[in-house]
């Protein structure tokens, strides 16, 4: 199946010479929660400003299902609903009035119905007379998603959606992107709050200094990068570790009264090793009291790849 989004050897180097862009190549299927992780400066919210025609790209091509965003901006940009990091309405007007605005910039005829249905879901129905600037952080955030929902879009955008925002917002909007996606919208978010990405997205890109230096499935990276940490607590001190123990990574406290190794490699394969572990500490009268292993996450995985990157 052909991808609802198409990125290929995108450029873009600004006025002062900053490259943020280098060739940069993405396709992105229909339907799937699509996560951007890079630290600040990385290029995201560039990539993003290009395929949503508020930046122009230096060279390369974008098509927005199969319409080029640069020979049919029109169609392609109908497709795209954005959710920025900044507050991007007029405060002066009414939530009502903004979101029948943006449908209609789009060239959508009027849909009482379906904008009803979107400021339902993200309970500003009860506010939809109030002008925004009467509105609080969160609300005001909330009607940017309106705005950006108003069109019926196929893609969504969301730039940094739960940046200093609180926690009834954050769980409503994950909600609603589930939500959507179930309906065949196509989500592709950045955020810092990496522990969101892992539990949300389908797929992962990590982009850092203009370059995308990984783009796979979550599971399948999280199997291949993940590390598993383990902590044996003895029940008598170890002066050393015994010859007999080194087919594994052991570490030894300092005082004595544990062992802790690191592993990488396939989740089975992990928990094989550490079986084999503790049957080879039986077997040498090594008696332990407890067994404590921690999973990397998707944040320790970000944060070795972007050092390495360095």
């Amino acid at each position: 199946m052909d991808p609802v989004l198409s990125i290929q050897k995108l450029t873009k180097t600004y006025d002062n010479g900053f490259v943020a862009l280098k060739g940069v190549d993405l396709a992105i299927s229909r339907g799937e929660i699509f996560a951007l992780l890079g630290p600040n400066g990385a290029g995201k919210t560039t990539l993003i400003g290009i395929v949503c025609g508020l930046v122009r790209a230096s060279s390369g091509e974008v098509t927005v299902d199969g319409f080029d965003i640069s020979k049919n901006y029109r169609a392609a940009r109908k497709k795209i609903g954005l959710v920025p990091q900044e507050l991007s309405v007029n405060v002066f007007e009414t939530v009502w009035n903004t979101v029948i605005f943006s449908r209609g910039l789009f060239g959508k005829t009027p849909d009482p119905a379906h904008l009803e249905k979107v400021l339902r879901s993200l309970s500003l129905w009860d506010r939809k007379d109030s002008a925004i600037r009467a509105l609080s952080g969160g609300m005001k955030r909330r009607v940017l998603i309106a705005k950006a929902l108003a069109h019926e879009p196929e893609i969504l955008f969301l730039d940094e959606p739960t940046a200093g925002v609180d926690v009834e917002l954050r769980r409503d909007m994950w909600a609603m992107v589930r939500n959507l996606r179930q309906s065949g919208v196509t989500i592709i978010l950045t955020t810092h709050y990496i522990e969101e990405a892992e539990d949300m997205a389908d797929r992962i890109a990590v982009i850092d200094k203009g370059d995308v230096i990984l783009v796979e499935e979550k599971h399948a990276l999280m199997r291949r990068l993940g590390q598993t940490r383990v902590r044996i607590a003895l029940t008598k001190k170890l002066y050393n570790i015994p010859d007999g123990l080194c087919d594994w990574p052991l570490t030894l406290s300092p005082d004595g009264m544990s062992l802790a190794f690191t592993q990488a490699g396939e989740s089975e394969a992990r928990d094989d090793s550490l079986a084999r572990l503790l049957k080879a500490l039986v077997a040498r009268d090594i008696d332990f009291s407890s067994v404590q292993s921690s999973q990397s996450s998707l944040e320790d995985i970000f944060i070795d790849l972007v050092g390495k990157n360095r």
